[in-house]
Order: C-alpha cells, then structure tokens, then sequence
C-alpha cells in the first residue's frame, strides 16, 4: 500500500540520503524542514555537513519539477516538499515551535489523504506527541541493526572424524566438507565429533578453512589468553585483511591486542609507515568545558587511554624503564588524532586503529572506511553497550552498521570477545551492570 512520511529534520541530520530509502512511496518533507536545515548548514561538524548535503540533494531534485507538486525519485517513489496555506502568518506566531509546525503537517495529510500518513522522527518525545493526536510515528530504522542480530564470528562446530583427521594432516579444509556457509563466520572452533576433547581452531575464508598459529611466542609483550584473543590477533596480523571489527564488553583486551599487532607490523615488521590511532571524542557525562593548550594537549584526555596502553606494552616487551613509546610518538612511528580531521584525506600505506568506534554514526563509519588508501589495514574495536554519542544508540550506532554490511567479505574479519581479562571485578561488573 501507497504511504505518506514525513520528515522531521533530525533524520536529514542523520542521513542525508535518507529520502531515497522509501521505495515507491511519498516523502514529504515540511518547509519547516528546510529552514532547519539552513540554520545548520554553517556548522563545521558532521550536523553542518549533513545539513548540507541534504540542501544539495533537494536542488538536484527540484531541476526535475516543481517540489511543491512533486517530483519522482530514483525507486518510483515522490519526494514533495509541503508549505501550508498559512506559512507566512503562522511564521510570527511566537508560541509555534518547530516541532509543532511539523506534526501539524503530519495531522493535516493524515486528514486529507486517503493513504496512511507516518511521521518519521528520531526525537522520542515528538513520535509521543504524534501518536497522542493520533498520527502514527515511527524512527527511522534503515540503518538499524539489533545486537542480536550480529554474526558472533567464532561459532563451534563438529566435523566428521576424517575431516577433523585430515585439518590435522594438511592445515585446512574445504567449507563444502564442513557444510556450512562460509558468510555465516570469519572464526570457528571445529570439534573432532568422535573425540569432542580434540578440536581445532580455523580462519574461514575463500572457500576453506585454515588452521591458525598458536601464537606461543609474545607479540609485542604479550600473548593472547584466550580463543577468541587467538582469533583476534590471526585477524590483526593478516596484512592481506584490511579491515578488522573487534567488538566486546569492557575489559576483553580489544584494544590492547589491536596495540600490540599494530607495533609489531609497524616497528617490529616495517610493513606500515606509521600507526595511526584515532578515537570519537565524546565524554562520559558532563562536558567540562573548552581546553587550553596545543591541539595535542586538547586532545590528551581523550587519549590518556591509547597512552596507558601504548606504555604498558612497551615495559612488557622492552623492560619497565624503556621510554621507545616516547620516542615512536616524538618520531611519528605512531600518531595519535582526533577523528574530527580526517574528511578528505587519503591514508596510504598505514595501520589505523579507530577506538570506541560504537561511538561513530554509519555516515562517519562509511567516512572513515573511504579514507583508506592503497596498503593500509583499519582496525575498528568498540563495545555497543557504552555508547556516550547522544546521537546514537544500540541500534543505529555506525560500528554495529560496519560489522553488518562487511558480513561474509573476504576482505574483512569480524571477532567478538567475550570474556573479560583486566580483574575478576571488572569482568563481574560488566556482567552485572
């Protein structure tokens, strides 16, 4: 069935292209919208250039016809652009929000269409208002991916002994002699279904499944612990991978392993120029205010994590008194940035880490991933469940939206890590709270 939607200006904000995500049915957007937009458009941030996108797609389409009336979308669908009968008079009503105007615009079209009218807002207390005067309103959910509905990455499986015996023998195996597809995961524990004490641990990609290294030997300091560490760092050392999603609760050594194979390919191996470590710089609570200082000084408590990080790798793989950290970061062998410049450039030949990357929105993710250049390996880690973007949520976050479109692409590897490594209390307090 033929539906109406309406636009509030927040999905524009968060998508821009949004309005071609409808199929065959009507986006209207209210004038109001649009003036909104134009209050945003000056804005040097993600919001600003959103806003702006948003006017140019408009003007692209509004050469095709008049947008009051109408005019076609790509999937056969209208975009219109709605101004009431009394716009000019309603404007110097000082008691009109902007919000009000718009669910007016929702009430007037569900009264006088025969289609279903839906407004589509991601402002929660504006979808309630909606359904109080009887309009139905939804968020908008293109971009949404559940937690739950996210490939875990490490599945366990058993094998018929023959196969298990000849993994053992020859190192791998084809997926058609295990039977399963091979999108379904990057990592799998492969049980011996005689002998379920015997296992194996496999990579899983272009059609076979390949035993991993055991990793006894310290890669920069440490090893990993655990299967899914194992799984991690077979990811993270794998230059022919050049994206890797690492994602788990508090704790799980996302981070530090990300760390550690990176200076290992870069100092260690020579393979990149430069590590590049990047995070969002949103703050858990309450923002204190500008900062004083050289961009780096601002950027400090932001980074303090990456730093303490960086120094306990580098006094456990070269001694407590070694200072190379210092000197990596006075040389530029490792950079540590803000995310906030990274439009427009091209990044070639490096090993980039983007941290708490759940606080990314999936335009920024996609921003991030287009930057990449010939020879470079990008490294996303992040937990959903602490998520300080306002933007943002569980749902609609840009790394769950990454782990999703990259599912079942060689070029790609997903691990998630379950089990908690930093305290017995840090493990319980990410179980419990």
């Amino acid at each position: 069935m033929h539906k109406n939607f309406v636009f509030d200006t927040n999905v524009l904000l968060h998508d821009p292209n949004s309005l071609y995500n409808f199929e065959d049915n009507t986006v209207v957007i209210p004038i109001t919208v649009i003036e909104e937009l134009d209050s945003f458009k000056r804005e040097l941030n993600e919001r600003g250039r959103n806003a702006r996108t948003s006017i140019r797609n408009l003007d692209e389409l509004c050469r095709t016809g008049s947008l009051s009336e109408g005019v076609p979308l790509p999937d056969s669908g209208k975009l219109q652009v709605h101004v009431p009968n009394d716009f000019s008079s309603s404007n110097g009503k000082p008691n009109v929000n902007n919000d009000n105007k718009i669910l007016k615009v929702a009430i007037d079209l569900s009264k006088s269409r025969e289609e279903p009218t839906i407004l589509v807002t991601k402002d929660l207390n504006l979808r309630v208002k909606a359904e109080a005067f009887g309009v139905h309103a939804e968020d908008y959910e293109t971009d949404h991916i559940l937690p739950s509905d996210l490939y875990k990455g490490h599945p366990e499986i058993n094998i018929p002994s023959a196969v298990f015996q000849e993994l053992h023998e020859v190192g791998h195996v084809t997926t058609e002699q295990l039977k399963f597809p091979e999108e379904t995961c990057n990592y799998c524990t492969l049980h011996n279904e005689d002998h379920p004490q015997s296992s194996a641990l496999v990579r899983v990609s272009r059609g076979k499944a390949q035993k991993i290294n055991d990793f006894r030997e310290k890669i920069w300091g440490i090893r990993p612990i655990n299967r899914e560490q194992r799984f991690a760092f077979d990811a993270l050392l794998d230059i022919d991978v050049p994206l890797v999603t690492l994602m788990g609760k508090a704790g799980t050594g996302k981070t530090l392993v990300a760390l550690a194979a990176g200076l290992k390919l870069v100092a260690g191996q020579k393979e990149f120029h430069r590590l590049i470590v990047a995070r969002p710089t949103y703050s858990m609570g309450k923002e204190l205010g500008f900062l004083p200082g050289s961009l780096e000084e601002k950027l400090e408590p932001w980074m303090k994590p990456i730093h303490d990080a960086l120094e306990l790798l580098t006094d456990l793989n070269m001694g407590s008194h070694d200072r190379q950290s210092e000197d990596m970061l006075r040389n530029g062998t490792i950079l540590i940035e803000a995310l906030s410049y990274i439009r427009g450039r091209s990044i070639p030949n490096q090993y980039m880490i983007i941290d708490e990357a759940q606080n990314l929105t999936p335009l920024e993710a996609k921003t991030i991933v287009t930057r990449v250049g010939g020879g470079t390996k990008i490294v996303f880690t992040g937990d959903p469940s602490q998520i300080d973007n306002p933007y943002v949520d569980k749902k609609s976050n840009g790394f769950n939206y990454l782990v999703n479109q990259f599912q079942g692409q060689p070029l790609a590897a997903h691990v998630e890590l379950t089990k908690g490594e930093r305290s017995e209390l840090a493990e319980l307090a990410a179980d419990l709270l």
